[in-house]
C-alpha cells in the first residue's frame, strides 16, 4: 500500500469513529428526557391497571362535604315515618282550612304557641330550638339514664325551608292525602316552634320515627315521666281526631312543668287544653 492510500485508509477510519461518536451523542438522551420516559412509563402502567384496582384508588380519595344547615336535625334517614299499611281514617278529622294564608304573628293562648292544621305559623318565624327546652331536655335524658335509658333527640328545630323538602318528599313517596296525616305542611310544622323533639334511644336507630318505637321501654318511661320535665307526648294514639295527625310515639313538645302536669293527669291533647281544633 503506497502512501496516499495508508493515509487515505487513516482519514476513512477516522471519519468512520467520529461519525460513529457524533451518533452515539445524538442518541443519548438526556436527564429531562428520562424523567419524560420514566413519566410516560408511569402513566403506562397506570392505565393497564385492572378495574377493581381504579375503584380503589377512587374510594380513597377524600371526600369533601358541603356546608350544611345549621339546623339541630340529624340527617334524612331519621326523619323517615313509617306509615301504617292500613291505618284507621278517623270519622271526623281535623283538616288545613282551604285558601288560609300563613299570619304575620304565631297564635298563642294561654302562653303556648301553637302549631296544627288550623294555626299555622309565619313564613319567616325561625326561632330556632329552644334553649329552655334543651335543658328540659337534658334533664330528661340524665333521669333515663338512672333506669338504663340512654335517650337522644334527633329531631328538634326545623326551619320553613326544610319542612318544605321533607313534606314534599313524603308526598311524592305516599300522596298528599297519606302524608297530612303524619307529616305537617310548610308553615304548619310544631317543629318550626323549636320546641318539639322527636326522641329516641342511642343505638336503636332502627326504632327512630318509626311505630315500632311505642313498644321499646324507652317509649314506655317517656310516656310516663316526660311531663315531669315540661313535656307531653304530642301526638296520642287514638287522638287524631283532635290533633290532626296519626299517633307518634316519639313526638314531643315542651309546654313547661305545670301545663305538662295538666295534660298528663287528665289524659288530654294540647288541643282540647287549649280550647281549640
Amino acid at each position: 500500500m503506497n502512501g496516499w492510500s495508508m493515509q487515505k485508509a487513516i482519514d476513512t477510519i477516522r471519519n468512520e469513529s467520529e461519525s460513529t461518536a457524533e451518533f452515539e451523542e445524538i442518541e443519548k438522551p438526556s436527564d429531562s428526557d428520562r424523567v419524560d420516559t420514566a413519566e410516560r412509563s408511569e402513566e403506562n402502567t397506570s392505565s393497564s391497571d385492572s378495574p377493581s384496582e381504579e375503584l380503589l384508588r377512587e374510594v380513597e380519595k377524600p371526600v369533601i362535604e358541603e356546608e350544611q344547615e345549621k339546623e339541630v336535625i340529624q340527617d334524612e334517614k331519621s326523619q323517615e315515618i313509617a306509615v301504617p299499611s292500613d291505618p284507621v281514617q278517623p270519622s271526623n278529622p281535623v283538616g288545613y282550612i282551604k285558601g288560609q294564608k300563613l299570619p304575620e304573628e304565631p297564635k298563642r293562648i294561654k302562653g303556648v304557641v301553637l302549631a296544627n292544621k288550623q294555626y299555622p305559623l309565619p313564613e319567616d318565624y325561625a326561632p330556632g330550638e329552644s334553649e329552655e327546652a334543651r335543658e328540659a331536655f337534658n334533664e330528661l335524658a340524665a333521669s333515663a339514664v338512672t333506669s338504663g335509658i340512654n335517650l337522644q333527640a334527633f329531631s328538634t328545630y326545623r326551619s320553613y325551608d326544610y319542612q318544605v323538602t321533607l313534606y314534599n318528599r313524603y308526598v311524592e313517596r305516599d300522596g298528599q292525602e297519606a302524608a297530612d296525616r303524619y307529616s305537617a305542611r310548610p308553615g304548619y310544622s310544631e317543629h318550626q316552634t323549636g320546641l318539639a323533639f322527636d326522641i329516641g334511644e342511642v343505638n336503636h336507630e332502627r326504632h327512630w320515627a318509626s311505630n315500632s318505637f311505642g313498644d321499646t321501654e324507652a317509649a314506655k318511661w317517656l310516656a310516663a315521666n316526660a311531663h315531669q320535665y315540661g313535656f307531653i307526648l304530642r301526638y296520642p294514639e287514638g287522638k287524631e281526631d283532635k290533633t290532626g295527625y296519626m299517633h307518634e310515639s316519639w313526638h314531643y313538645r315542651y309546654v313547661g312543668k305545670d301545663k305538662a302536669e295538666q295534660i298528663f293527669k287528665q289524659n288530654i291533647t294540647l288541643e282540647e287544653y287549649l280550647g281549640v281544633r
